[in-house]
């Protein structure tokens, strides 16, 4: 498969798993009931994270995860953007200079988790602000310049005013973080293809495979705690996810690892 070409693009999830897309609210009624494991989860820092929503999702969508950061010692930040149209206007002026203030503010590096487009447009960031961003994490992201992978293409086209084939936009899906970054993606994903979603090949790049809905990612108690694992990451001291132990093998997957979802 071919970066370059659009046409060799995988297609976008199947019908049927973007049917079951339905189980998120699963996923949310979970949320509650892992809230007092989710507490004891790994502790960093404190450093500061700001969380970006997804295609036409605001803050409101992110206040579980962010909250879940706090509660573990972080100073946690929305992106205060309103709804997430993707790239347009003064949109990406507006998320760097809030990144640089958010970086003055604490005089430390931000760490940066983005839901679906809004880990797209984290990447991005890492990419153009390294001396500012110390960690980037994405949630069933499109982290592959095949802008017609996903299930929502006709969404963003419409609200974004970009076409997934425009050479430039491809060149903002293509740069990769030089600073550690994680996907975290499900083969069960309805609307992103997982393909799509493996980050490159790279020094302190990884992808973490997690049976979770993509509409259900943010809140998925499973995926909160590979979360809360990165970025207990020392700055300077990132180790690769670990997946010691039989549990953690079987919740935490390797991306190579058939599954049957990628098949449906």
């Amino acid at each position: 498969m071919s970066i370059g070409s659009e046409t060799l693009s995988p297609p976008p999830p199947s019908r049927l798993l973007f049917a079951l897309e339905s189980r998120a609210v699963l996923e949310w009624a979970a949320l509650p009931l892992a809230w007092p494991l989710l507490k004891r989860a790994p502790r960093g820092d404190g450093h500061p994270v700001m969380v970006l929503p997804g295609l036409v999702a605001g803050d409101s969508s992110t206040w579980p995860l962010r909250r879940l950061l706090e509660e573990l010692g972080y100073v946690s930040y929305p992106w205060q953007l309103g709804v997430n149209f993707g790239p347009r206007g003064e949109t990406v002026p507006k998320l760097l200079a809030r990144v640089r203030r958010i970086e003055r503010k604490h005089g430390r590096k931000l760490s940066l988790i983005g839901w679906s487009l809004g880990g797209a447009m984290a990447r991005a960031v890492g990419a153009h602000l390294p001396d500012s961003v110390r960690n980037v994490i994405t949630l069933g992201s499109p982290v592959q310049p095949h802008g017609r992978a996903t299930n929502a293409w006709k969404i963003f086209e419409a609200v974004s005013g970009w076409r997934t084939d425009d050479p430039e936009l491809r060149r903002m899906a293509s740069v990769q973080p030089p600073m550690p970054n994680t996907s975290i993606f499900s083969k069960a994903d309805g609307i992103v293809s997982w393909k799509v979603s493996l980050a490159p090949d790279a020094d302190r790049s990884e992808n973490i495979e997690i049976a979770a809905s993509h509409l259900g990612m943010g809140v998925n108690p499973l995926v909160l705690w590979a979360v809360a694992d990165r970025l207990a990451q020392p700055e300077g001291g990132w180790q690769p996810f670990r997946r010691d132990g039989l549990l953690r093998r079987m919740l935490f997957r390797k991306p190579h690892h058939f599954r049957l979802a990628q098949w449906l």
